[in-house]
């Protein structure tokens, strides 16, 4: 290990003072808990000296989702090079960083150890602490590295493995008031773009599932011409259900296809109109239970008088869909709540994000799970984000009357 980061330790002068104008602290972040292998450099005001990362999509395409034991022999062939192409180009040497934060939980077991080895290996090294970060609570508090979000706020986390509402109280206060019974919201996109065959179509090609339907939706000249029900629609919750969806949708499309006596590799003629009709149903579904939880958030008095402090952040890949942000930051704006998501690029699984998460318990002085005990730190693929509410929010049984909004603007379509 001290032979890899030799050349760091000849700092320039002018790199030195570079580095002693940063506020304190400054932490690495390490995150492997799926198919990213990510890192980070970040100072206490939320400078990114350095951040690099290895994207395993293109490895897992062929296979039609991600196979466990390959991502984690990917996590090990990659893990030492992104490390160090994050500290280069940081021109900084491991020396002087203050901590180190890992994903420790939840995420796939055998990615997740890659990474937790690695950050005791570098921590023991150089004699620093050992932050566990939780990937979920990570996502959520995101968004306050580039805009300012005061506590308590509302955060909608949406990927392709997860669906979560959350009332975010501080670094270590979190509330679930809602999470998906089944498939994820980025799950339902991901499978049905595969099943629509988007990508043999150039330029959907190189695309995710999700960003394949949200671009053809845009271009679509008919926005109902698919009908999609509306996921537990009789349940007074804050529950996710996105099996049904997918479900209809791919009965429409098998319909269609025997319907027009499609060939195996063909395409509906009228793909566009059916992505702009999944992605609605999905956009509506997500509107409902995120409006329910800001009623049920301002029925218990959970949030400060002060309506200019009421905010509905939005975060995990999903979250990049325009389409679903926008509906939704209209939705919230309706009830005085601003709406915010971090940088598109730090949406998705990466290490600043990890790093960030270790800044914000440095500064709120929230270290009880900081450790040079490094053998204490253990992975945990499930593990829930805090106290659920779920319960209490069914119980409450709020009626909502649904707020209007447009999902395609241009379409004058309201839901």
């Amino acid at each position: 290990m001290s032979r890899i980061f030799t050349k760091f330790n000849r700092l320039t002068t002018s790199a030195r003072r570079y580095f002693s104008a940063q506020p304190s602290p400054l932490v690495l972040g390490i995150e492997t808990s799926c198919d990213d292998t990510g890192a980070a450099l970040v100072t206490g005001n939320g400078k990114v000296l350095g951040e690099y990362i290895h994207s395993q999509q293109s490895s897992h395409l062929r296979f039609g989702g991600i196979i466990p034991p390959v991502a984690q022999d990917i996590h090990r062939a990659n893990i030492e090079n992104v490390v160090n192409k994050t500290f280069q180009l940081a021109n900084i040497s491991p020396k002087d960083i203050d901590a180190v934060a890992v994903t420790n939980r939840p995420g796939l077991p055998l990615s997740l150890i890659v990474g937790t080895r690695y950050a005791k290996h570098i921590a023991r090294t150089y004699d620093k602490p050992l932050i566990p970060i939780h990937h979920m609570q990570a996502h959520a508090l995101m968004a306050r590295m580039t805009s300012s979000i005061p506590y308590p706020f509302l955060c909608l986390l949406v990927s392709g493995g997860h669906s979560l509402l959350v009332l975010v109280e501080s670094t270590t206060t979190f509330r679930l008031l809602g999470e998906t019974l089944d498939d994820a919201p980025g799950e339902a996109l991901d499978k049905i773009a595969r099943r629509l065959k988007l990508r043999n179509i150039s330029k959907y090609a190189q695309m995710s599932g999700g960003q394949a339907i949200e671009v053809a939706a845009q271009t679509a000249s008919n926005t109902s011409a698919y009908e999609f029900p509306l996921p537990l629609s009789k349940y007074r919750d804050c529950q996710f259900s996105f099996a049904g969806l997918k479900n209809t949708a791919t009965r429409h499309i098998l319909e269609r296809e025997s319907t027009l006596n499609l060939a195996p590799d063909a395409l509906l003629p009228d793909y566009e109109a059916f992505c702009a009709c999944f992605l609605k149903g999905v956009t509506r579904h997500m509107l409902h239970r995120t409006q329910r939880a800001i009623e049920y958030c301002e029925r218990r008095n959970l949030f400060p008088p002060d309506r200019n402090q009421r905010s509905l952040v939005i975060s995990g890949g999903v979250a990049c869909n325009d389409v679903i942000f926008n509906a939704l930051s209209s939705m919230a704006a309706q009830f005085g709540f601003s709406t915010y998501r971090p940088p598109k690029k730090l949406c998705t699984d990466n290490g600043t994000m990890i790093a960030w998460n270790g800044v914000e318990k440095l500064l709120a002085k929230d270290t009880s799970e900081m450790t040079k005990n490094y053998e204490t730190v253990d992975i945990s693929g499930k593990c829930p984000i805090g106290e659920s509410l779920i319960y209490d929010v069914k119980e409450a049984n709020i009626a909502c009357k649904w707020a209007k909004v447009n999902v395609f603007p241009r379409k004058e379509e309201l839901v």
